[in-house]
């Protein structure tokens, strides 16, 4: 749905200190109301290649879909219309990078890692894979919405680390999920309420895992009245630790409920359902 002046959204990308390109993608699209960042990886810019076929991919497939909701899909598997159009759509992702890369020697052995919102009905789907993460700030309070598919992570689910010394580890880049690894994917999806002031953040780990979660949490608090100048700041930050990897962040802020108008019908329905 159309979230123009209900959601905020910003974006900013980076190639850090290090890196002599910039693998990242970001993209964003407000009639659709979907927010989506892609970290590639795999030979000399293949991973730039892989990450710029997810966001066109998905934003393209979302645009597409969205008025077109999976109803019976929905009804089955428990889920919404909308987080099934954009699970489908990051599958279909991974397809056509996974058979780019077969194709094209020059590709071969690429991927990227991805995370989306789109935000729907004051509800956002949710969707990842790999270690690209996203964050929200609720009332003050930070919290981590995804869990990175990584062995670090694995290893910290089962107790041999502990996440303070997982920031210690040279494991960090080790994923075990990304798009065009392999020819299909399982990709992870949630839902969740929006309200009113939510801020949510979306990270490749060039930010993740040069800026301490509590450093995270006060810079966005800090500029949070402009989000322009946060998601800078953000970035600024990891390059002062290092920059030792690509840098993205979106931003989104809901400034408004974007409830979806239904008919008096359709609320009776949902009343007595």
């Amino acid at each position: 749905m159309n979230v123009k002046g209900k959601i905020e959204f910003i974006g900013q990308s980076h190639p850090g200190k290090v890196r002599p390109h910039n693998e990242d993608a970001i993209g964003t699209d407000l009639e659709a109301g979907l927010v989506v960042l892609a970290d590639g990886m795999g030979g000399y810019k293949a991973g730039e290649v892989a990450s710029a076929i997810a966001i066109q991919t998905v934003t393209q497939l979302v645009a597409e879909g969205i008025k077109k909701a999976h109803k019976s899909d929905a009804e089955v598997s428990g889920f919404s219309g909308e987080t099934l159009l954009l699970r489908d759509a990051i599958v279909k992702a991974n397809e056509i990078i996974n058979s780019t890369s077969k194709s094209q020697p020059q590709c071969e052995g690429m991927g990227t890692t991805i995370v989306a919102c789109l935000y729907y009905d004051n509800r956002v789907s949710v969707a990842h894979v790999g270690d690209s993460r996203l964050y929200r700030v609720r009332k003050n309070r930070f919290e981590q919405v995804t869990l990175d598919h990584s062995l670090l992570q694995e290893l910290i689910s089962r107790g041999f680390y502990t996440p303070e010394e997982a920031r210690k580890s040279l494991n960090k880049n080790l994923v075990t999920r990304a798009l065009g690894i392999e020819p299909t994917v399982q990709v992870e999806v949630q839902e969740d309420v929006v309200l009113e002031g939510d801020i949510h953040l979306l990270c490749s780990d060039g930010l993740s895992d040069m800026v301490e979660d509590s450093e995270i949490h006060l810079t966005i608090s800090t500029f949070s009245a402009n989000l322009e100048v946060a998601a800078k700041q953000l970035i600024q930050l990891a390059n002062e630790n290092g920059g030792r990897d690509n840098i993205s962040v979106i931003l989104t802020r809901a400034n408004a409920p974007f409830e979806l108008k239904r008919g008096l019908f359709s609320r009776l329905v949902d009343w007595w359902g």
